[in-house]
């Protein structure tokens, strides 16, 4: 017998809540999206175009905390904070410091892995369904080392990555140059990953999954909401206009911007942050790119799009109202130039996203203490193309009232 069908109203049109709309809307209930925006507009529009399914390390780790000091100090550096954000990051520095302890970090490194597989069983999944697998690139990652103590420093998370069954190959010489032509020598070995993917172009992969999700029935509202209410009639969105939206069930998928929406409801505290992550997306034709190339001590990636060539990452903890420092694009750029010879770094446009970020590196998935009508998908990091599909099936698991696909519990909104 068929669950009946609920109205779901889901605040956020990034590629998470898109996701979660797809597979809502695939078991028929009625969804409506709402953002200020429109579809993908936000942070899910410049990030680094990875199905980054291998990625189950955390960024709260001993190895981290070890190289955070010496990056601290390079203002255009892997991690930044500015200095007059310290003292309203505090909290969650001490989290961050919690989460990187030996049994933390083995129950954030479990909890990913079992992430990371439903992510790439529901992605591909639901790639398929949608009709876009041409969207998606199976070409593999190349991270890259610039000397063998270099090199020698990540033997323990690919451990990691081989005890989870990650497939990868460390390459020097002509099997280097293969997969990437025109490196610098500076870089002496690699770590190819065959099973890393990417798609052509974030936002016009959301927006296929978009029409996806709207050939189901799902529709799309552009508006402002500014807050959460709970009448008796059920949960509701109040909107800029003043008018209201009501719904069986409200998920809140509005990445960085999500505790503002869920605060002035309860007392639970989620010390939700943000990793600003800046790119410069070059022409086409500005470096012939095989696949995606990871410079992992420097913090940012290279990226082949339909549209060009991105270069970007690294992380600012800036939180939502400080002003933009485009200096930090322009560095991985220089750098850039200097790791591949030949880029042609002309005609670029710059770009910065708020990265909802969590300490431990997992998102929050579950109901809102107390009300089961409002859950919570939010805070997946630089993983929210990754993890976009896992996150829609817990929720539509959550929906129907079922056990969850996989254990969340260490991603519980009260964790902290």
């Amino acid at each position: 017998m068929s669950r009946p069908t609920q109205r779901i109203l889901i605040v956020g049109a990034g590629i998470v809540g898109i996701a979660t709309s797809a597979l809502l809307s695939e078991q028929g209930h009625a969804v409506t999206v709402i953002d200020r925006t429109g579809i993908a507009e936000e942070t899910s529009k410049g990030n680094a175009a990875a199905l980054a399914f291998s990625d189950i390390m955390p960024l709260a780790s001993p190895k981290i905390l070890l190289k955070a000091p010496k990056w601290l100090l390079d203002p255009l550096g892997p991690l930044s904070i500015r200095p007059s954000y310290l003292p309203r990051l505090a909290p969650w520095l001490w989290q961050f410091w919690k989460a990187s302890l030996p049994a933390r970090l083995q129950t954030s490194i479990a909890t990913q892995t079992a992430l990371m597989r439903l992510a790439e069983a529901e992605m591909m999944a639901l790639v398929e369904r949608a009709g876009i697998g041409s969207m998606v690139r199976h070409d593999g990652s190349l991270e890259l080392y610039e000397s063998e103590a270099e090199f020698k420093a990540s033997a323990d998370g690919w451990a990691r990555r081989a005890k989870a069954g990650i497939g990868f190959e460390h390459v020097r010489g002509n099997r280097l140059a293969d997969l990437q032509p025109g490196l610098s020598p500076r870089f002496e070995i690699g770590t190819f990953v065959p099973g890393w993917k990417t798609v052509s172009e974030p936002q016009r992969f959301a927006l296929a999954l978009w029409a996806h999700s709207e050939r189901h029935g799902a529709v799309f509202e552009k508006a402002e909401v500014r807050a959460l209410e709970r009448p008796e009639q059920g949960p509701a969105v109040r909107l800029a206009d003043g008018t209201a939206r009501h719904a069986d069930r409200i998920v809140v998928c509005a990445g960085a911007w999500s505790t503002r929406l869920i605060n002035p409801l309860t007392r639970l505290r989620i010390p939700l942050d943000t990793e600003r992550g800046y790119n410069t997306t070059l022409p086409p034709g500005a470096f012939d790119l095989k696949r995606q190339l990871i410079f992992g001590n420097h913090g940012f990636v290279v990226t082949p799009l339909d549209t060009g060539v991105r270069v970007g990452g690294a992380v600012e903890l800036g939180g939502l109202d400080l002003p933009p420092n485009y200096a930090r694009s322009r560095s991985m750029l220089g750098k850039a130039a200097e790791f591949l010879p030949g880029l042609k770094t002309s005609g670029g446009v710059e770009w910065m996203g708020f990265r909802p970020s969590l300490p431990d590196s997992l998102p929050v998935i579950g109901a809102l203490p107390g009300d089961r009508s409002i859950l919570l998908a939010f805070g997946n990091g630089h993983l929210g193309l990754t993890q976009s599909a896992a996150m829609g099936r817990l929720v539509a698991d959550l929906v129907a009232d079922k056990a969850p696909s996989i254990d969340i519990a260490a991603c519980r909104p009260d964790r902290f």
